[in-house]
């Protein structure tokens, strides 16, 4: 799980940001609008209905060291569910290319949409 923030404002609930998920067995990629504000439970709340609620529960979890993805809240949910958190290396994107090639389509598309005033 990855933040991509600020992100021109768009939708009626004027979201500036992004949390990019990718199933590492489907090649799936989720992409769930949300705002650069959203507090750690904001952002269980949003994985739980945008894509533990379509996927089920995962063996394991890999995300950037924010501290929504790491503070207690986290911490008790991983451990109530019993799946694993491989957290990455600071400044070191190569941990997880999957979720970073998508994070660099999904810009792509974003500056497109933005470009043409879509």
């Amino acid at each position: 799980m990855y933040w991509v923030t600020a992100l021109p404002p768009c939708g009626d609930k004027s979201h500036n940001a992004c949390l990019v998920t990718v199933d590492r067995y489907s090649k799936t990629p989720i992409f769930l609008p949300c705002h650069n504000d959203n507090t750690a439970m904001d952002t269980a709340l949003l994985v739980w209905s945008g894509v533990i609620s379509h996927t089920g529960l995962f063996n394991n979890i890999g995300s950037e060291r924010d501290p929504k993805f790491t503070s207690a809240l986290w911490t008790n949910l991983h451990r109530f569910f019993g799946t694993k958190v491989s957290v990455s290396t600071a400044y070191h994107p190569q941990t997880d290319g999957l979720a970073e090639r998508m994070i660099q389509t999904l810009e792509d598309m974003i500056r497109g949409f933005c470009a043409h005033g879509l």
